[in-house]
């Protein structure tokens, strides 16, 4: 496979597993399941044992299983043919994948920032606009 089309292949195959590591370790639907491991990852005794509950809180650590998965369902390698290719891929995978999480989540503070300033707005404007009382 030609370099240009394994970069194709990179940066789409990286969108699925940015979706999923962060609707995983962010998004409302999996916060019971989240929280629950986070508790572990906090109370456990045994260090794997922690480590294991911890990988499913955390974006960056969720990607490096969720970029191993989509390798093996896919079968993409990079550069190498053979478990050089594979090692190169996930690895290559895990990083666009963090690099779009990076955006989303930079997008969604900038949203909520400007969600903020536009309710201060409002209630401004809404204070202005009630007559002033007399002392």
């Amino acid at each position: 496979m030609p370099l240009s089309q394994q970069f194709a292949y990179l940066v789409i195959l990286a969108l699925p597993i940015a979706c999923v590591s962060w609707t995983v370790t962010h998004e409302e639907v999996f916060r019971e399941p989240r929280e629950w491991c986070k508790g572990q990852s906090e109370r456990c005794r045994s260090l794997p044992s922690r480590k294991f509950f911890y990988l499913f809180t955390c974006e960056y650590c969720f990607s490096h299983y969720t970029a191993a998965f989509f390798l093996l369902i896919t079968g993409f390698h990079m550069l190498y043919e053979g478990w050089r290719g594979y090692l190169i891929a996930w690895f290559a995978l895990v990083w666009v994948a963090n690099i779009y999480m990076s955006f989303f989540n930079r997008l969604r503070l900038d949203i909520k920032h400007e969600n903020v300033a536009i309710a201060v707005d409002q209630n401004k404007v809404a204070d202005d606009a009630q007559p002033k009382q007399a002392s």
